[in-house]
């Protein structure tokens, strides 16, 4: 009888998960089939180009680290545990988890467009939009996003004919940029990092057009 040393079960599973990655390319459930909760898997994904994985490749990283990484982040993250909950990669809900976010874009259309050039295409008076752009002077959301978008996004909102909701941080510069329009501010409490957050209250600009 061989008895596998841990380094050696490590090695092995380590060879599994790999092998899974890069030599399949069915659906994203085949590469993560052997998949664990494990801290150094998740680095390894971290640090592998993407450039070098295909499509089908690149969703089986994303869904992995983006089930374990602490917040849902895209940029900056880290490995997220818990000692009151189990890991949140649950195989057996694979299916389940794919199926909900097929439902919830299965009435939407998707766009590769600049977000302006969005806009003005489905500007109608009867559309509602509704825009989220990163707060400004924060980090974590893998994208730049310049001031000259907010400035753009104001114009925007004083032009088209649609209905247009913005969402902001509470700060001098979002309110001198989309002066002219009707905003609202509402305090807001962060639950990723709390620990290493300030604890002054932060507040949020929902901005109107109308």
């Amino acid at each position: 009888m061989h008895t596998m040393l841990p380094r050696q079960r490590w090695n092995c599973i380590r060879h599994l998960v790999r092998k899974a990655f890069i030599n399949s390319d069915a659906m994203p459930g085949t590469h993560l089939k052997w998949a664990l909760s494990s801290r150094q898997i998740f680095k390894w994904l971290q640090i592998t180009p993407e450039e070098t994985l295909t499509d089908i490749q690149r969703a089986a990283r994303f869904f992995y680290l983006q089930k374990m990484t602490f917040g849902g982040k895209v940029d900056g993250q880290s490995f997220g545990t818990a000692t009151t909950c189990p890991p949140k990669l649950n195989l057996l809900r694979l299916e389940e988890d794919l199926s909900a976010a097929h439902l919830r874009l299965s009435r939407t259309y998707i766009e590769n467009l600049d977000w302006a050039d969005c806009i003005k295409k489905y500007d109608r008076a009867h559309t509602l939009i509704y825009c989220d752009p990163p707060y400004w002077g924060t980090e974590g959301y893998g994208v730049e996003f310049g001031l000259q978008h907010y400035q753009r996004m104001a114009e925007l909102a004083k032009t088209i004919q649609s209905r247009m909701i913005i969402t902001v941080n509470d700060i001098p510069e979002m309110r001198q940029i989309f002066d002219g329009l009707i905003m609202e501010r509402v305090d807001i409490h962060y639950t990723v990092g709390g620990a290493n957050r300030s604890k002054e209250k932060k507040g949020e600009l929902i901005i109107r057009n109308g």
